[in-house]
């Protein structure tokens, strides 16, 4: 089996220690490395040219967005199975891809997640994100999945389509949404910790940004023709709380 990585980046540095964490990974499955630069304009090309050759494809162009840059990385994806780890995060250890392709051995799962943890500039935990299993009724509380720990098989995308542009901010909650809840593809959930994730994120920043992003989850809904989502925008946010008092073990 063949599993694609994808790394969006922009004006980043810390890509080095996203495609360490990639590139320090064991197993048994061959590994492509797909890394998509928005026109960095700081030292990030520079830092990339030092991994060309552990990178399968690297590109380096203007994006509408992080969810563009994502979509030009899963077309180009070859792997059975895509992740994409952003610049400023990395896999919890170095048997984060062994276990999410063991999932994948079973030929009925379509994807699969696991739990995050945020991290501080010192690299200590702030709030663990423990998603548990999955269930259709729990999209009506305002739940989803880490985005980051999120691992697809490529035809899900063929099938069902990509991230949709049009949700600059909450696109990936639309994206899970349409596959998970909508087309009800068949999803495994990993009890551990896959991520280490930097705080901030478009969604997770400013008050406005928190705002417009859950006025796109309440569209996310209609787009998708989805009935009883009202409250959904409401609900997302509280559910973070209990993300501040978990600890992973």
């Amino acid at each position: 089996m063949k599993i694609s990585v994808i790394t969006p980046v922009f004006n980043d540095s810390r890509v080095a220690r996203a495609l360490d964490s990639i590139l320090s990974q064991r197993h048994d499955h061959e590994l492509e490395i797909i890394v998509v630069d928005a026109g960095s304009t700081d030292d990030t090309m520079e830092i990339l040219r030092g991994y060309e050759d552990r990178i399968a494809t690297l590109i380096s162009e203007p994006d509408d967005g992080i969810y563009d840059g994502m979509n030009k990385g899963v077309r180009l994806a070859t792997g059975d199975v895509v992740g994409i780890l952003n610049a400023d995060d990395r896999y919890a250890d170095e048997f984060v891809l062994r276990d999410v392709l063991e999932t994948f051995s079973d030929s009925g799962t379509d994807a699969c997640y696991g739990n995050l943890v945020y991290v501080n500039d010192n690299d200590e935990i702030v709030r663990y994100w423990k998603s548990g299993g999955h269930s259709a009724g729990k999209w009506y509380w305002g739940w989803m999945p880490p985005h980051p720990t999120f691992f697809v098989r490529k035809n899900m995308y063929e099938q069902y389509g990509v991230f949709d542009l049009g949700f600059p901010i909450a696109g990936d909650y639309e994206l899970m949404l349409r596959l998970l809840f909508k087309e009800r593809v068949r999803v495994e959930y990993l009890d551990r910790v896959l991520v280490r994730m930097a705080l901030g994120g478009a969604s997770n920043g400013s008050i406005p940004s928190i705002i417009k992003a859950n006025q796109e989850v309440a569209r996310a809904w209609r787009r998708n023709d989805l009935n009883g989502g009202f409250l959904v925008p409401f609900l997302k946010p509280a559910s973070k709380v209990f993300q501040f008092v978990g600890k992973p073990l």
